[in-house]
């Protein structure tokens, strides 16, 4: 039942499709309101094309411990629709569960599948379920994908209950983020809904099935954009009310009475978080008709995101604690403990304490002794002093006798005073992130800042991109001088940063090797670092060299610099 379970999380897309019985090839209605308004212009077209090629298409004939490429081992079916089947398996090579969806060579949509697979796999980012492998063999297209074993469908995570304001923030502000950064590389999902979003058990969400879900039902429209920012609408939606936001009953929720319309979140459920609910019905409202108080709909999810990111920040719930409770003192009557009672409740007479014995060396033989430890107390005390004086004076004579401590002192020399050096520009270091604002690190005005972008799950860097040696600043003095100090001030506290100088003759300082002189060794930093060196080194480059971010919300990282001050 555990792994039943556990397939249903990372590889069913069973939002209200016929259970695993299904015949092969059904067609089944998508309950989704996002998916109705995308079928109209979608799969109407698709489906005339495709329906009959995909009925005659023959399914492969496939069973549990049946071998793709003699590496991934199929365990379970899981769904089994319109000529195709998806599967719980294991890479025996790998020795981890993957899932796998398989169709036939020939299918009509084989082609978008394998296309859709090979595209989302180059995305790369760990916010989505990451397809594996794309490949055609013998008669048989299959796409393999990652096993998530700890996370949680939404579908069930919202069978529950409502989620907390908080839990319902987290979600449109991952997805929403999500989303609008596969719209930047061309890739859409367009069958976003709560089966296809995936919950963590750190509270991260996770998207399966981008491009490929939609390419395996043959579903596409001319407003991907507006389609996917509907469907995000949908799900905060449902979030917040555990109701589907249209009249049809999907995704095991309820749909909304007909012949009301849509109406706000705040109105279905008392309790709901205002900002939320417009949040929602912005993203929903899309059709020419206006969002609640004249803000404008949302029609891309990188609109999505900026409004969430407009919003002021929810924050969790505060953990309740249960007070332990306060030490009881337990008291006993003195010389009564473990003494039984007397018949007839008669108090017991307790008998008289002993007399004292009389105090130790009062006899004058115990006098005598006491003057003689104290004699040999004495003596050994004026032993020890005179020992203690003699090391003084000899340690005294070896020194100078002519000079006196505050005469050496005065013969070392002063610091000299530094002074500003100018930094004539400054670039980012690492691959290109923000190179427009790498001269706000250098301005003048601590106010303004360069800042990184947001990893995930990753504070150095995630390796991804190129960032395997970090990021930072690089200041150019405009030619070699004497530096002695740097002040750094960091945007957010919590930085691991070294700084570091290039050599006197270098020219090229876009790899690390350039900066082979230390001016600081890696720490944790506040929100300044401050360095002042014995000896200036001479260099033209400085570089304040970040190797990890500070964490600004659960699994997710960003940092940045404010200022930096050269002295020499």
């Amino acid at each position: 039942m555990a792994e039943r379970s556990t397939a249903a999380v990372d590889v069913a897309d069973s939002g209200d499709e016929e259970p695993l019985t299904a015949e092969a090839g059904k067609a089944t209605a998508d309950g989704a309101g996002t998916e109705e308004k995308a079928g109209r212009d979608t799969e109407a077209a698709g489906s005339a094309r495709e329906t009959g090629t995909a009925a005659d298409a023959n399914p492969p004939e496939l069973h549990s411990g049946h071998k793709l490429a003699r590496r991934y081992r199929l365990e379970e079916c899981v769904t089994r629709l319109d000529g195709f089947s998806s599967w719980r398996a294991v890479d025996e090579k790998l020795r981890r569960a993957v899932g796998v969806h398989v169709l036939p060579a020939d299918h009509p949509r084989a082609r978008p599948v394998l296309a859709a697979a090979r595209s989302a796999a180059l995305l790369g980012d760990p916010r989505f379920v990451q397809v594996l492998d794309a490949v055609e063999e013998n008669d048989l297209v299959y796409v393999v994908h990652e096993w998530l074993p700890d996370a949680t469908e939404l579908t069930t995570v919202l069978a529950s209950g409502p989620l907390e304001p908080h839990d319902a923030y987290q979600l449109v502000s991952q997805v929403s983020q999500a989303m609008a950064a596969a719209h930047r590389e061309g890739l859409a999902h367009l069958r976003l809904n709560p089966g296809s979003v995936l919950r963590t058990e750190s509270g991260q969400y996770r998207i399966r099935g981008l491009a490929v879900l939609a390419a395996l039902r043959g579903i596409s429209t001319e407003h991907p954009q507006r389609t996917d920012t509907e469907a995000i609408g949908a799900l905060l939606y449902a979030g917040l009310t555990q109701r589907w936001p249209y009249e049809r009953d999907a995704h095991g929720l309820s749909g909304l009475p007909k012949g009301m319309g849509l109406i706000a979140p705040d109105q279905v459920r008392a309790g709901v978080h205002r900002g939320l609910s417009e949040l929602a019905m912005r993203a929903l409202v899309n059709d020419g008709a206006t969002a609640s108080r004249q803000d404008q709909p949302c029609t891309t999810p990188e609109e999505l995101a900026k409004a969430v990111s407009a919003m002021p920040r929810i924050r969790p719930p505060e953990p309740a604690f249960t007070p332990t409770p306060a030490y009881q003192r337990t008291t006993y009557q003195q010389g009564g403990y473990g003494q039984p009672t007397p018949r007839g409740g008669a108090a017991r007479t307790t008998a008289p304490a002993p007399m004292p014995p009389p105090p130790p060396l009062q006899t004058r033989t115990g006098k005598a002794l006491k003057w003689a430890v104290s004699a040999l107390l004495i003596a050994a005390l004026g032993l020890g002093s005179w020992q203690l004086a003699d090391t003084l004076l000899k340690d005294e004579n070896k020194s100078d006798p002519g000079k006196s401590t505050s005469e050496k002192d005065d013969e070392k020399p002063p610091k000299v005073a530094t002074k500003p050096i100018t930094i004539q520009k400054a670039t980012e270091f690492g691959p290109s992130m923000k190179p427009d604002e790498a001269r706000l690190a250098a301005d003048g005005d601590p106010s303004t800042a360069w800042v990184t972008r947001e990893f995930w799950n990753y504070p150095n860097f995630g390796n991804l991109g190129g960032y395997q040696n970090g990021s930072g600043i690089v200041v150019d003095l405009g030619s070699v001088k004497k530096v002695s100090d740097v002040d750094v001030t960091f945007h957010g506290s919590g930085h691991e940063v070294e700084i570091l100088a290039a050599a006197k003759d270098a020219s090229d300082v876009s790899t690390l090797s350039a900066f082979s002189q230390k001016i600081t060794s890696p720490k944790n930093a506040g929100a300044q670092l401050s360095v002042s060196l014995d000896k200036p080194v001479e260099t033209r480059y400085v570089l304040v060299h970040i190797k990890k971010l500070p964490t600004t919300s659960p699994d997710r990282y960003r940092g940045g610099i404010s200022e930096i001050k050269v002295k020499g």
